[in-house]
């Protein structure tokens, strides 16, 4: 937006300031010349008064230009110069003015007892144009500086538009991350701010909305608390004694079935957790270590030196960790090496597991499906695990055969 703005102001200025300048430097150029034939015609007339005086010759020394004195008898005073038709037609009575090579001629007429005579001033081309170059680069400094005064001013505005249209975007971006405590800072134009208030609004809406799915979840749990408990003790009243085990085993299976998705709705209605992913990845790895040595896996490992915080819960860094080892071994001969990479990225932190293993054909990542390559069916544990934070996941094959499977994690 900062950039259309900016052109947008230069081309309208720049139009402007053509329309404007362009016929000021043409009345610059018409106001020198002429003053330069005003000049000229001033000191020719001066020269017409000595005309049939002994003082003729003195007045035309005194003009600082060139001037040629044309008499009725054939004879001419100054400086010489050609009988043109111009001057011929001068001799008439009248004043004449004329362009002859290198500039102008101004030619008046003064009457002697001998006749008419006519005075030729010679206005050269340099003089016509004394200070017209020196104006138009004037006019056209002046018309520049205008013109990045103009985008100056309107990158100051749009910065001002802008500044606060990118303050709502990572707004919404924390908001679609699960930070529920976002909230824009409303400024700008008004109707940036209207925006503003309507997404905070709509913030503290949603905020309410899991709050109140929050009640209903731990109202949940104490209704079917009831039902649950008079399953039990219809279950000890049974006569038969396996049949009494078989049936008690079935409620406290519902029990924890329902007891875990009361944590889960709990859990994801509770906010953005994080964890120290450096912490996360190397105890994971260092279980699987075992497993690994015993296969006769080389394993190569690479962690950053100090902790990573990733917007992911502990648990849920951990099963994603899990699952991609997890298919190594499971899809991958034994033997076949692999590496573990954790390192910072731009997004917060990038968590690579690769293989020698015979390979994946990313396709199967498109449908959802496992294959018998390298990874499978931990991919979609990985993916919502990454997904759930706004990162991303991919899967490609490195040059020399296997598999990388790359998590990309944002950070808290």
């Amino acid at each position: 937006m900062r950039r259309w703005l900016a052109l947008l102001v230069a081309a309208t200025t720049s139009l402007v300031l053509i329309a404007l300048l362009v016929p000021m430097a043409l009345l610059i150029r018409a106001v020198a010349e002429n003053g330069a034939m005003s000049r000229a015609t001033a000191a020719a007339e001066s020269v017409a008064v000595a005309v049939g005086t002994p003082d003729l010759e003195l007045a035309v020394q005194q003009v600082s230009r060139p001037v040629t004195v044309f008499l009725p008898d054939g004879r001419t005073v100054g400086a010489a110069a050609p009988r043109s038709d111009a001057v011929r037609l001068a001799a008439t009575g009248r004043s004449v003015t004329a362009h002859v090579a290198g500039g102008r001629e101004v030619l008046v007429s003064g009457q002697s007892p001998e006749g008419t005579a006519v005075i030729r001033v010679f206005v050269p081309d340099a003089e016509l144009t004394r200070g017209v170059r020196e104006a138009w680069a004037g006019l056209l400094v002046l018309g520049l500086a205008l013109v990045v005064l103009g985008i100056v001013l309107a990158d100051r505005l749009a910065l001002a538009v802008t500044r606060p249209v990118d303050g709502l975007a990572r707004v919404s971006h924390r908001l679609a991350g699960g930070d529920l405590t976002a909230r824009a800072e409303p400024g700008g134009p008004p109707e940036v701010r209207s925006v503003a208030l309507a997404l905070n609004h709509l913030a503290g809406r949603i905020d309410e909305l899991l709050a109140a799915e929050r009640e209903s979840v731990a109202d949940l749990s104490h209704r079917l608390r009831t039902p649950l408990t008079a399953l039990r003790l219809d279950a000890e009243s049974l006569r038969d004694p396996e049949e009494a085990a078989r049936v008690q085993a079935r409620v406290d299976a519902l029990e924890r079935a329902v007891s875990a998705v009361i944590t889960e709705a709990r859990r994801r209605t509770a906010g953005q957790a994080s964890c120290d992913a450096a912490a996360v990845v190397r105890e994971r790895v260092r279980f699987w270590s075992v497993l690994a040595e015993d296969q006769g896996r080389e394993v190569s490992v690479s962690f950053p030196s100090g902790p990573l915080a990733v917007a992911v819960r502990a648990e849920d860094l951990a099963a994603c960790v899990d699952a991609l080892l997890g298919n190594v071994f499971a899809h991958t001969p034994e033997g076949a090496a692999m590496s573990v990479r954790l390192a910072p990225h731009p997004s917060g932190a990038l968590l690579a597991v690769e293989d020698s293993g015979p390979g994946f054909d990313p396709a199967l990542l498109e449908r959802g499906n496992s294959g018998g390559g390298s990874t499978g069916l931990g991919l979609d544990i990985a993916r919502r695990t990454a997904e759930s934070c706004g990162g991303r996941l991919a899967v490609s094959s490195p040059p020399g055969g296997g598999t990388c499977v790359e998590v990309v994690l944002t950070t808290v």
